[in-house]
């Protein structure tokens, strides 16, 4: 290869890096970005209709911009000659800087069916998956046939606080302390202790109680049976999102404060009901064609920019 041609090379590669260095490399970055927000609405769209789905959105940030001169001071003189100057910056692309969490209230929808619950507040139901405490604000339960109330895709135990007192009439005595929860389970037909009543119905209220009605041969009588447990974070949008609604804790969710529903800023419950998802499909929209016209502008950054090499390695050839 005779010098020329080496000179060639040397001035095209060169021109190309720099260019390509902020151009090009920042719109691939905007690129990226775009896509991963896209993934994100896609996401949200596709759980439109998933009762208790809480909507995610992404925020980007500025990556470290290169330096080109840096700022200078003004003259402190009394009598000045001369102002401060500012810096001279080129950005490098950007970066994703978060996916949040939006866990404000989703719309009610009444099924009529008695073992479905809405949180109506703040709060998590939770439940205990082979041994590991789980929580999601999805609240379609059912019954197995050991009358384990129960999240019907994954067999998770809803917890809750039992009476202990089978007395007849019953006093509550909740063993409600911390660390206490268990399982909720009762059918139709069971006996109360020893005595000739048998359940034959139930309800369940606003404070989660879940409150069962016995009769025998000549009368009726209603006996708390269960509390449902509701757990509190001070940080929900940090829990940790897994399958089938589920979410965990994580180093930046906090500890959950499990107690009664009702009590320090737990919400109530709304039986016979279901939370929808909060995902508003106007604002999915919208934002698809925001990303949709970012993606396109970093597109047309990098056309553009090829273009420009384009001219440059011509210039060198003519």
């Amino acid at each position: 290869m005779n010098r020329k041609k080496l000179q060639f090379k040397f001035f095209e590669r060169y021109w190309r890096n720099a260019i390509m260095m902020r151009s090009l490399y920042s719109a691939i970055t905007g690129l990226k970005n775009h896509q991963m927000s896209m993934d994100v609405i896609g996401n949200n769209i596709a759980n439109v209709n998933t009762a208790g789905y809480k909507r995610s959105r992404t925020s980007f940030s500025t990556m470290l911009g290169q330096n080109i001169r840096g700022a200078s001071a003004p003259d402190t003189a009394a009598t000045p000659t001369y102002g401060g100057t500012n810096g001279v910056q080129i950005g490098l692309g950007s970066s994703l800087s978060s996916v949040d969490k939006i866990m404000s209230q989703g719309s009610s929808q009444y099924t009529g069916k008695d073992t479905d619950m809405m949180i109506q507040g703040n709060g998590f139901y939770v439940l205990n998956l082979s041994g590991n405490d789980v929580f999601t604000r999805t609240g379609n339960f059912s019954f197995d046939k050991s009358g384990n109330l129960i999240e019907p895709s994954s067999g998770a135990l809803l917890q809750g606080y039992a009476n202990d007192n089978e007395t007849v009439p019953s006093v509550p005595n909740w063993n409600d302390d911390p660390g206490d929860e268990t399982r909720i389970h009762f059918q139709i037909g069971d006996s109360l202790g020893t005595t000739a009543y048998k359940l034959t119905d139930y309800s369940i209220d606003s404070s989660g109680i879940v409150t069962g009605v016995y009769s025998d041969s000549t009368d009726s009588i209603t006996r708390p049976m269960f509390k449902i447990a509701i757990a509190n974070f001070s940080n929900d949008a940090g829990l940790n999102a897994e399958g089938n609604n589920f979410y965990t804790e994580s180093n930046n969710s906090g500890a959950a404060d499990i107690g009664v529903a009702g009590e320090d800023g737990r919400g109530t419950i709304v039986s016979g009901t279901l939370e929808m998802s909060n995902v508003d499909l106007s604002q999915e929209f919208t934002n698809m064609i925001v990303t949709q016209r970012g993606f396109q502008a970093n597109s047309r950054v990098i056309t553009v920019s090829d273009t420009l090499l384009q001219e440059l390695i011509d210039l060198k050839r003519s």
